[in-house]
């Protein structure tokens, strides 16, 4: 990436980066906050948050966390990027059970996945260049006798205990020690990373607080120290789903797991009652045009003005301005106001994949004529039966390939296929649907 500026841009009566962080709604908790603000006004800090790999992708939960440290940096400070590679062996326990432990050839393996996502949101030249550390490095050689003698006995099992996630488990099946002993490994980082970087300030998700307040009283004990924590609030959605979830499970960074043209569907998608918050949270704007562009979704629901701005800065920041540019292009061609021939095969693929599609045999290939138009509509589910496509087709509201069919016995040849392989068919404006051509 571009080299980010050493200088945080203010605006709208933000002085500085607490008090941008406040106006974005990004403090949920911290230690103290006026002492934090002190020492990044004195000179650079270097911060750390960590990133474990217990799946084979970063998703937008931790893409909040890593746009967080992005600003640090963008306001001169120094971040350290942390990838588990110790303690994604263990995992954080999680109140709804215990944790798969996957093999340490597997989690190497999503280390560098995940080590090679956080590098794009980070400058590693320059005065405030960012570094990628990874806890395995200093966990491998400690000894489970140098575990418990030089972090253990710095912590107290009651407090163990009062953890919401350990309380949910001991209140259900139980946990083992193995998650039980997560927290001694993260607090043992924020001091190996004190020890050896300097670092002062520990940033995650709320649901990480009890970690980092423990990491933040390990350095205490050990150095006598007062270091810092700030977490940033969980995300929900304003009909009370979890944020970064869709119908078709997580939305990931990775484009294989997720893929562009989905990834800015998401944001397209969102709610408007939830655009304020994203913008806030995901966003570079400034706050005044982020301001601009709540009023406008407020004003304009149908423009979907906020949307659209997250899903392309958001598209573009994650997978690149060429990859943004060909979801929307994909996206204003499936719905009527494009070429679709002129979309790759691989960006086309992944947008029908995202909307009701369905298969021609080779059978169907072989023989002349093809199947009509009116059969595909409804075999990809865009209407509810062959009935319901012929009369589409008379009221003027069914399409091929971006063109009205007004034939109801019409069909497609070889000449319609787009690049992929594929057929797209359509009723009315939004409902839009793929069939696919055997290879």
């Amino acid at each position: 990436m571009a080299r980010v500026s050493a200088v945080v841009r203010h605006h709208g009566g933000v002085s500085d980066l607490i008090d941008e962080l406040l106006a974005r709604g990004l403090v949920a908790d911290h230690t103290d906050l006026e002492a934090l603000r002190a020492e990044l006004a004195a000179g650079p800090v270097t911060l750390y948050c960590g990133f474990d790999p217990t799946a084979p992708s970063l998703h937008l939960g931790n893409l909040i966390q890593l746009l967080t440290v992005r600003r640090f940096q963008l306001a001169g400070h120094l971040p350290l990027a942390l990838v588990g590679g110790a303690t994604g062996l263990i995992g954080d326990p999680k109140e709804s059970g215990e944790r798969s432990l996957n093999d340490a050839q597997t989690v190497t393996a999503w280390s560098q996945r995940i080590r090679s996502q956080a590098e794009r949101f980070l400058d590693f030249d320059g005065p405030s260049a960012a570094h990628i550390v990874n806890n395995y490095e200093w966990t491998r050689e400690l000894s489970a006798i140098a575990l418990l003698r030089e972090v253990g006995k710095h912590f107290s099992v009651n407090r163990m205990l009062d953890r919401e996630a350990v309380r949910a488990r001991l209140a259900g099946n139980g946990i083992s020690f193995t998650e039980f002993s997560y927290q001694l490994l993260q607090a043992n980082d924020y001091l190996e990373l004190h020890e050896r970087h300097g670092c002062r300030l520990q940033t995650g998700g709320s649901d990480q607080w009890g970690n980092l307040t423990a990491g933040v009283d390990l350095v205490r004990r050990v150095t006598g120290e007062h270091v810092h924590a700030l977490c940033t609030p969980l995300l929900t959605k304003a009909d009370g789903t979890k944020f970064g979830k869709t119908e078709a499970g997580t939305v990931w960074l990775d484009p294989e797991l997720t893929s562009p043209y989905a990834f800015h569907q998401f944001w397209i998608n969102a709610d408007d009652r939830d655009v304020p918050s994203l913008l806030r949270t995901f966003s570079f704007r400034d706050l005044e045009e982020i301001a601009e562009l709540e009023r406008a979704t407020a004003e304009r629901p149908r423009a979907r003005e906020g949307q659209r701005a997250l899903a392309d800065e958001l598209t573009a920041l994650v997978h690149g301005e060429e990859q943004a540019r060909a979801a929307r292009n994909a996206a204003a061609a499936l719905f009527g106001r494009g070429d679709l021939a002129s979309l790759p095969a691989d960006t086309l693929t992944a947008a029908l994949l995202e909307a009701p599609n369905a298969e021609m045999s080779a059978a169907e290939i072989a023989g002349e004529p093809w199947p009509a138009v009116s059969e595909l509509l409804a075999r990809c589910g865009v209407v509810a039966s062959r009935g319901a496509a012929r009369r589409a087709i008379k009221e003027g509201g069914a399409y091929l390939n971006n063109e009205r069919v007004t034939d109801e016995d019409a069909r497609p040849s070889a000449a319609d296929v787009l690049p992929g392989g594929w057929l797209v068919v359509r009723r009315g404006r939004k409902t839009m649907g793929g069939i696919r051509l055997p290879s």
